[in-house]
């Protein structure tokens, strides 16, 4: 089920004094199994164009074509769409609301029409898959738990549905740094354990987005900026800083290693990779120059 987005403009307003366009001629493609990750500063566009992914927002130009289905076109049922689309947005916990865990995990299966067994399996898979004991807590009210445990029940909610597409927005916004590591394995985890899923990712956080992504879309002032690689983007290190984004902690530091004349490669984004560089620079190795990300992408 890939996700083509064909040259879409929204304006919000339209036609009144305090018209403004959020997206303008925005197109690029998300493969069958691809992670794409979106950076952008506040007021790019991110979030707007998430919406119109699920069909929350119709464009005022433009296509969206899910799988086979113009989520456009007039009259279009979204209903199959979305029942293969997970939206998990800014502070998922706020979506709680039923009396027990398993009741709020179940929600979403149960409103697929599937039968009790299954809907069972996918309650005790999916707290599974967020960390998260079945008979411990299944009975208990989700408002009884901690922040970081009610964003993950809210997630398993999301993922017992087994969305085809998984679209998130900031989901680490404000937990601490072992929660923020948990609930990001837990997508990668579910990114994996499902044949052929999207997974798209909306991230202040640049480290993330080089480590966890095999894209990158970069939105500024409702356009398409870049769209590559994260080696491919975050090699445009002055054009990023020039739009009020960061690069990753490991990029920032190799830029100034070779600024001191160490020749580590621009594109380590892991500890191991950076260690193992410097490791060879500091014995006398050499580093392949193409590898040093010097030219932009």
């Amino acid at each position: 089920m890939s996700i083509e987005v064909r040259n879409i403009t929204h304006i919000y307003n339209k036609g009144l004094p305090q018209e403004s366009v959020a997206l303008k001629d925005v197109s690029f493609t998300v493969e069958d199994g691809e992670f794409l990750g979106i950076i952008g500063h506040t007021g790019s566009g991110k979030s707007t164009l998430l919406q119109h992914l699920d069909g929350l927002l119709k464009p005022d130009e433009g296509q969206i074509l899910i799988g086979d289905v113009d989520i456009t076109a007039p009259k279009v049922s979204l209903l199959a769409v979305r029942r293969q689309i997970g939206l998990v947005f800014q502070y998922p916990e706020y979506q709680l609301f039923d009396e027990t865990v398993a009741a709020d995990v179940a929600f979403g299966p149960r409103n697929l029409g599937l039968g009790q067994e299954e809907i069972d399996e996918r309650v005790r898979e999916s707290l599974s898959m967020v960390g998260l004991d079945y008979e411990k807590i299944k009975d208990k009210s989700p408002f009884d738990f901690s922040g970081g445990q009610k964003r993950r029940i809210a997630m398993a909610g999301v993922l017992a549905m087994r969305p085809r597409v998984l679209i998130l927005d900031e989901p680490t916004a404000g937990l601490d740094p072992r929660a923020h590591r948990d609930v990001l394995n837990m997508i990668r985890a579910y990114h994996k354990s499902q044949a052929d899923s999207i997974i798209i990712l909306v991230s202040h956080n640049m480290n993330d987005i080089a480590e966890y992504a095999d894209r990158v879309l970069v939105m500024d002032k409702g356009q398409v900026r870049m769209h590559g690689t994260p080696k491919e983007v975050f090699a445009r290190s002055a054009e990023l800083r020039e739009i009020g984004l960061d690069i990753p902690d490991l990029a920032d530091l190799a830029e100034k290693l070779l600024a001191r004349g160490l020749h580590v490669p621009k594109d380590a984004f892991t500890i191991p990779e950076m260690a193992q560089a410097i490791a060879m620079q500091l014995r006398g190795g050499k580093t392949d120059p193409a590898a040093e990300g010097g030219e932009d992408a």
